[in-house]
C-alpha cells in the first residue's frame, strides 16, 4: 500500500504522534518514522538484495489471466496443475494479486493455486460501487475459471487483512462454496469515538458540494514513487526486498498532468473509500460459522494490539488461531517463510474432517 491507500477494516490513523488510532480511509501522516513513513526511498530506486529463496520463488511466474464477475474483469493470477486440490489467495485492501506471488510458489506442487485482485485492485477493472456483498460471487467466478474446483473438492480460502474479511464474510453466507477458511491477521473494528466525529464534521461541510472521482496521483519517476510507497497499518517494512516488490507492481504508467510525458501512478481505485458501500462490513452478532476456519496473526500486529484493549472479537469461540513471532499485520512482508510454514502445517493437518 502507498501514501493513499488504507486498510478496511484494519487501517490506522495517528492523531499524536507515536499513538495509533483506528480508521478505515486512506491514511496520510509525516509523524512517522522513517522506516515506517518511507520504508524504500533510502534505495533511490533501486532493488534491494533479496535472498535466494525469494528470488526463486518470483521466477515461477504464473499464469496470467482476467475473469468476468458482475461485468467487472478481475485479474488472476494461477500456479500448479488443474486437477490438484485449490488454494484461492485474496490480498488486503488497496492491494493486489502479486502480494501473494513469492508464497503461492511454495504450494504449487501440491494444490492448484490462484490469487485474485479484488474489484478496483491491481489490474481489475474499477466499479462505479464497491460492496462486501459482492466479493461470494467474485471469488467463486474466479475460483471456477482458474481451476480450483477440478480436482473434485472445494477450495480453501485464504484471506490476509481486508482479504481476510471478505473471506470471513462469504464463509458466512456461502460455506457451500469452500471446504475451508484461513484469515491472515484479520480484524473487524471500527474508527474510535473522536474519529468519527472528525469525519462526521468533515461530511458536514462538503455535503452539498458535488463531488467527482479522485485523480490518481503521478509521480515523475518511479524512484519518487517509490519513496512514497508506505503500509497501513503503519510499521515497518519487515523485508525490504518484499516490500519493493509489492510496490513495483503496484504501479503502472500514466500521462503526467502537464502533458510532458509518462510517469508512475497507484493502480487502485482512488475513490473506492466513497464508492464503498459498507452494508455489511460488520459481523451480525450471533453470526454462524460453520466452514472450518483458522486465524494467523501478527504477534505485534495492531489487530491484536486491539483486541487486547477489549474490542469485540467475531470469531467462533472455539476458533483456532496461531501467532507468528516477531510480525506486525503484513505477516508476508515481516514473516514469509514463517507464514508460508503456517499455511502448510494448517493444510496438512486440519480441518479434521478432511476434503468436502
Amino acid at each position: 500500500m502507498a501514501d493513499e491507500a488504507g486498510q478496511a477494516p484494519e487501517g490506522a490513523g495517528t492523531d499524536a504522534p507515536g499513538k495509533e488510532t483506528y480508521d478505515d480511509r486512506p491514511f496520510h501522516s509525516d509523524n512517522l518514522p522513517p522506516e515506517v513513513r518511507a520504508p524504500l526511498e533510502a534505495f533511490k530506486g533501486e532493488e534491494p538484495p533479496a535472498p535466494q529463496w525469494f528470488r526463486d520463488a518470483i521466477a515461477q511466474a504464473p499464469e496470467r489471466s482476467f475473469v468476468e464477475s458482475l461485468g467487472t474483469k478481475l485479474e488472476a493470477l494461477t500456479w500448479g496443475e488443474r486437477g490438484k486440490p485449490g488454494l484461492l489467495l485474496v490480498h488486503g485492501n488497496s492491494a493486489h494479486a502479486d502480494w501473494w506471488s513469492f508464497i503461492a510458489p511454495f504450494f504449487a506442487a501440491d494444490y492448484r493455486v490462484t490469487s485474485m485482485s479484488l474489484a478496483g485492485m491491481g489490474a481489475s477493472d474499477w466499479r462505479e460501487r464497491y460492496a462486501f456483498t459482492d466479493f461470494a460471487e467474485d471469488a467463486e467466478a474466479v475460483a471456477r475459471a482458474t481451476g480450483l474446483y477440478d480436482g473434485g473438492v472445494k477450495p480453501v480460502y485464504i484471506g490476509h487483512s481486508f482479504g481476510g474479511g471478505q473471506v470471513f464474510f462469504a464463509a458466512a453466507r456461502k460455506p457451500e462454496q469452500m471446504r475451508a477458511a484461513i484469515l491472515v491477521d484479520t480484524g473487524f473494528g471500527g474508527p474510535p469515538p473522536e474519529v468519527l466525529a472528525e469525519r462526521q464534521k468533515r461530511m458536514e461541510q462538503v455535503r452539498n458540494i458535488p463531488t467527482v472521482d479522485r485523480p490518481s496521483r503521478v509521480y515523475p519517476t518511479i524512484e519518487a514513487a517509490l519513496a512514497r510507497f508506505r503500509l497501513m497499518p503503519p510499521q515497518p517494512a519487515g523485508n525490504a526486498f518484499v516490500a519493493d516488490f509489492i510496490a513495483r507492481r503496484s504501479l503502472k504508467r500514466a500521462p503526467l498532468p502537464d502533458g510532458s510525458g509518462e510517469g508512475w501512478s497507484w493502480r487502485f481505485d482512488p475513490s473506492m473509500w466513497e464508492k464503498l458501500d459498507r452494508t455489511g462490513m460488520m459481523p451480525e452478532q450471533g453470526l454462524r460459522i460453520v466452514t472450518p476456519m483458522v486465524h494467523i496473526y501478527g504477534a505485534n500486529s495492531v489487530i491484536i494490539q486491539r483486541r487486547k484493549t477489549g474490542e469485540a472479537s467475531f470469531f467462533p469461540k472455539d476458533m483456532l488461531e496461531v501467532e507468528i513471532p516477531d510480525s506486525h499485520h503484513h505477516i508476508m512482508i515481516d514473516q514469509p517463510l514463517a507464514l508460508v510454514a503456517a499455511i502448510r502445517a494448517l493444510l496438512a493437518a486440519w480441518p479434521a474432517t478432511g476434503p468436502a
